[in-house]
C-alpha cells in the first residue's frame, strides 16, 4: 500500500514535517510494510518557509533584519534545494506576534524588514522569490518594504519620509531611480488568501487595523492614507492598484509588492503545490493524509487540506483530515474532497498540555484511523 502525508504544521506544536513524521509513526504501527511519502505543505501562512525547505531539501538562511518597530532581530529566508528560488514569510521581519499587546500601533510599524529580507535573497543568488504576506503588525502599503530596496518616498520639500501608515500622508512624490536593479529581472509570486481592496470599509484598515491595535480614529487615518498613497501611485507610477483583489492584504503590503515588484498574487496553496510538483507524487497512491492544528470553516477557503484533497479528486483517491481539534463547521470540508475529518482531542485539557502531546496524541490518531480503514479492504494490500 501506497500512502501520501502531506499536512500543514499545527502552527504552536508542530512544523508540517513533524507532524508527518507522527502520522507515518502511527501507520508503521499497523502497517510496517506500507511505502509512506512525506510531503510537508503549507498555504502561504506561518510554517511556509519551513515546509517548502523541508519538501525541496533546501536551507534556511539567517540575517539581521529591522524589525517592525524599528529594532533589530534575527530573521531569516529560505532558499529552495530545487531551483534558484527564495521564500520570504514577511511575519518573520513584520509580523505581528513580534510586538507585545501594549505596543501595537499600524501607524508607525513598518516593513522595511520585510525588504531587507528580499534584498538577502537576492545576495543569495535567487532568481525567484516566494513571499508569504501573512500576519502582518503593519498598514505601511509596502512602503518600508520598498524603502528598504532603494525606493525613496518624499514630501512636498524633497524630504525622505520615515516609518509607518502616518507617514502616507505626505507622500507627495515616489523616487525610483535607486531602487535595486536585481528585482527588474526577478519573478515575485505573493501567496495572498484575501481579496481585500487596499481601502475602503473591506480595506486594509477597516478590516484588519483593529487586531493590529488601531482604535476607530486611527482606522479612519490609515484608511485616507492608503486612498492617498494610491492616488499617488497613479500619478507617478501609472499604476492603478486600488481595486486588485488582494491589495489590501497585510496592511496594504499586497499594494506595494504589485506596483513597486511587479509581483503576481496568487493562492498561496496553489503556489506551494505547484512548487512542490505535488501531483508528481500521486502516481499509484492509495491513500491520502492531510490535516492542520483546526479544522473548521476557514479550511475550505484555500487553506492546505482543501488544496490537497482537490488535488487528489483528479485521481480519485482517498484523502483523510486530522486535525489538533475540529471547529465550527469543521463538516463543510467534507463537501470539498475530503472523505472524513478527526481530531486529537478526546477530553478536556489546557492548551499548554495538548501542545506537549501534539505528535503523541497524533500518531496515535493515525494508528487508529489506518486500523479502522483496514476494516473495510485488504489487510495484506
Amino acid at each position: 500500500m501506497k500512502i501520501l502525508i502531506a499536512p500543514d504544521s499545527f502552527k504552536g506544536s508542530l512544523t508540517a514535517l513533524q507532524a508527518a513524521q507522527a502520522i507515518e509513526n502511527g501507520i508503521k504501527h499497523v502497517m510496517p510494510d506500507a511505502e509512506t511519502i512525506k510531503l510537508p505543505m503549507a498555504d502561504g501562512g506561518e510554517g511556509t518557509i519551513q515546509s517548502l525547505v523541508d519538501a525541496t531539501d533546501g536551507e534556511i538562511i539567517n540575517c539581521e533584519v529591522i524589525g517592525p518597530l524599528g529594532n533589530k532581530l534575527t530573521g531569516y529566508f529560505g532558499l529552495l534545494g530545487t531551483t534558484n528560488t527564495a521564500v520570504v514569510e514577511m511575519a518573520v521581519a513584520s509580523g505581528l506576534p513580534l510586538i507585545p499587546e501594549a505596543k501595537r500601533d499600524p501607524s508607525k510599524t513598518t516593513t522595511y524588514g520585510t525588504g531587507e529580507l528580499i534584498k538577502k535573497a537576492l545576495d543569495h543568488g535567487a532568481e525567484k522569490i516566494i513571499v508569504g504576506i501573512g500576519g502582518s503588525a503593519t498598514t505601511d502599503a509596502g512602503m518600508g518594504m520598498a524603502q528598504a530596496l532603494g525606493v525613496k518616498f518624499l514630501d512636498k520639500e524633497d524630504n525622505e519620509l520615515g516609518y509607518g501608515g502616518e507617514e502616507l500622508s505626505r507622500l507627495h512624490k515616489i523616487d525610483l531611480k535607486d531602487i535595486d536593479q536585481r528585482v527588474k529581472n526577478t519573478e515575485f509570486v505573493v501567496a495572498c488568501d484575501v481579496d481585500n481592496p487596499l481601502y475602503g470599509k473591506k480595506g486594509a484598515a477597516y478590516v484588519y487595523g483593529p487586531q493590529k491595535g488601531a482604535d476607530n480614529e486611527m482606522v479612519k487615518m490609515l484608511d485616507n492614507n492608503l486612498k492617498h498613497f494610491a492616488k499617488i501611485v497613479k500619478n507617478e507610477l501609472e499604476i492603478e492598484i486600488e481595486e486588485i483583489p488582494g491589495a489590501g492584504a497585510a496592511g496594504g503590503l499586497g499594494a506595494g509588492l504589485l506596483a513597486f515588484l511587479s509581483a503576481k498574487l496568487k493562492p498561496g496553496i496553489e503556489i506551494i503545490l505547484n512548487t512542490s510538483k505535488f501531483e508528481s507524487y500521486l502516481d499509484n497512491v492509495d491513500l491520502i493524509f492531510t490535516g492542520e492544528g483546526m479544522i473548521d470553516e476557514q479550511t475550505v477557503y484555500g487553506k492546505t487540506p482543501i488544496g490537497v484533497a482537490k488535488k487528489a479528486k483528479k485521481y480519485q483517491i482517498p484523502v483523510i483530515g486530522l486535525a489538533g481539534s475540529l471547529g465550527n463547521k469543521a463538516e463543510l470540508v467534507l463537501t470539498e474532497g475530503i472523505d472524513a475529518v478527526f481530531s486529537i482531542l478526546n477530553l478536556p485539557i489546557s492548551l499548554n498540555e495538548a501542545q506537549n502531546k501534539t505528535a503523541e496524541w497524533l500518531e496515535k490518531l493515525a494508528e487508529q484511523v489506518m486500523r479502522v480503514y483496514l476494516l473495510g479492504g485488504d489487510k495484506n494490500k
